[in-house]
């Protein structure tokens, strides 16, 4: 599985909890918010000046990593 930009932020944690540390390290500490239940990742980091293609290589290296 590969973690892209359209994939909804509530389904990547609920499916993968070991990334939640990679979201805070990035500064979106928002994924049990309302908004992560309907938002993309690219939404999400764009909405927290998030360098979106950087979260996506660092949530796929942690993914890859597990």
């Amino acid at each position: 599985m590969t973690i892209n930009k359209d994939m909804n932020i509530q389904e990547v944690v609920a499916k993968y909890p070991e990334l939640v540390p990679v979201f805070f390290k990035y500064g979106l500490g928002c994924i049990g918010c309302a908004a992560a239940r309907y938002e993309s990742i690219e939404q999400g980091a764009m909405a927290h000046g998030i360098n979106v293609p950087a979260l996506i290589e660092d949530l796929n290296k942690a993914l890859a990593a597990k």
